[in-house]
């Protein structure tokens, strides 16, 4: 057992069979004498329902997983050479990919027995626009054990915008093609804005729920700690209580070879004294039997 493997596994369950898993996996490593590994599994944390539908994801659509990492390559290399038509082109199949693999992710978590929302599902989409928009973000996606969902950074393009179709005339025209890009910009950024204060609030919502976790899982180890330390009292107890009994049953047997002994001293006596009183029998009646053959007989 090592602790990639049991990851593997338990970022595999979803997150109500996660903590029981886990509890087992690390009693079973304390078991077998790594206290080390027992407590980096302790420390693995449960996954919320977006985070586990990502890494259902990466686990039964790998060939897509490629497909994204790929599109997310281009899409940042498209932004460092400043490429605005492949960026447009990039930027319409990253909105597409992403929509459709966020769909198969609420599917696999459908088949696997348990539904998620829509807000879940809406984390799932961010967590592949954070990784095609970030390598480090997609390293640790695809790795396939988030605990949580990815933030998508800001400024990243999460929607095609459409080229105009002429070149813009001087004049009013300008200006009011201006004023109409600011207007978009300024609804983007608010956009923007909205979107980060719900994942704000999402994830505010998710550390509450991880909070209240990991309280019942402190309360679930003290309760067993204290059920251990009675266990413990009641096994010292138990060894007192055998102890005692077998000093008692020394004693008894010390005083059972005392009175045995006794016994064999007092029948080997008795021996003696029958042996004793058989020979002066005999020899009083071998007396007596001399006596009476010198006795003269009747007259």
């Amino acid at each position: 057992m090592d602790l990639d493997a049991v990851a593997d596994e338990l970022y595999g369950l979803a997150p109500d069979d996660f903590t029981t898993a886990r509890d087992t996996r690390a009693k079973a490593a304390r078991a077998a004498g790594n206290r080390e590994l027992a407590g980096e599994i302790r420390r693995l944390r449960r996954p919320t329902l977006a985070a586990w539908a990502s890494n259902l994801l990466v686990r039964e659509r790998p060939t897509e997983v490629r497909n994204l990492l790929q599109l997310g390559e281009g899409l940042r290399q498209a932004h460092q050479d400043l490429d605005g038509e492949r960026l447009r082109e990039l930027s319409v199949r990253q909105h597409q990919l992403t929509f459709a693999l966020a769909r198969q992710a609420a599917e696999l978590t459908a088949r696997a027995g348990r539904s998620i929302g829509e807000a879940a599902r809406q984390d799932v989409q961010d967590t592949l626009q954070a990784a095609l928009a970030d390598p480090e973000a997609a390293e640790e996606w695809a790795a396939g054990r988030l605990t949580k969902p990815l933030s998508v950074p800001v400024g990243f393009p999460a929607a095609t915008r459409q080229p105009a179709s002429r070149a813009p005339t001087p004049g009013r025209a300008a200006r009011a093609a201006a004023s109409v890009t600011d207007l978009e910009e300024a609804r983007a950024r608010r956009d923007d804005a909205r979107k980060r204060l719900q994942h704000a609030r999402r994830l505010a919502t998710e550390a509450q729920q991880e909070l209240r976790a990991c309280e019942e899982e402190l309360a679930a180890a003290e309760k067993e700690q204290s059920r251990a330390d009675e266990a413990e009292r009641q096994a010292g107890q138990r060894v007192a209580d055998l102890s005692r009994q077998l000093r008692d049953a020394e004693r008894e047997q010390r005083q059972a070879r005392e009175t045995a002994r006794t016994a064999r001293d007092g029948a080997r006596a008795a021996d003696r004294a029958a042996r004793e009183a058989r020979r002066l029998a005999g020899d009083t009646e071998a007396r007596a039997q001399k006596l009476a053959e010198k006795s003269p007989g009747p007259t």
